[in-house]
């Protein structure tokens, strides 16, 4: 018998007017911090909001340009694709996420606590 996909569900989890260009916030969805970060120009993320270095929320690190530095040890990351800068090996979790109505969603696995990578 083919394995059971994990089901989809979308989450509301900000308000767009809550998160002006150029800034990043976290929310607690479920076991998962996520980081939203809203991209000069108007594009909006949604990754795993630790570090995979040491596990240090995010969104206390520093962004200049589109480039986040986490507060920890310093592991930058590319907040328009979630790629690693330094290191170059390593990767972001990258969240689906839609607005609808000034309203910010995110799409998670239901029960799996984790992101849809893609």
């Amino acid at each position: 018998m083919p394995e059971k996909a994990a089901t989809l569900e979308w989450i509301a989890v900000a308000n767009l007017d809550d998160l002006w260009e150029g800034e990043m916030t976290d929310v607690q969805v479920g076991d998962e911090l996520i980081l939203l970060v809203h991209l000069t120009g108007g594009n909006i993320r949604a990754y795993q909001g630790y570090c995979p270095h040491q596990k240090t929320p995010l969104a206390q690190g520093k962004v200049e340009g589109s480039v986040l530095t986490c507060a920890a040890h310093s592991w930058q990351f590319d907040l328009s694709t979630g790629q690693g800068v330094n290191p170059k090996s390593c990767q972001l979790d990258y969240y689906d996420l839609k607005i609808e109505d000034g309203v910010i969603f995110v799409r998670i696995p239901q029960g799996s606590g984790r992101g849809d990578q893609q």
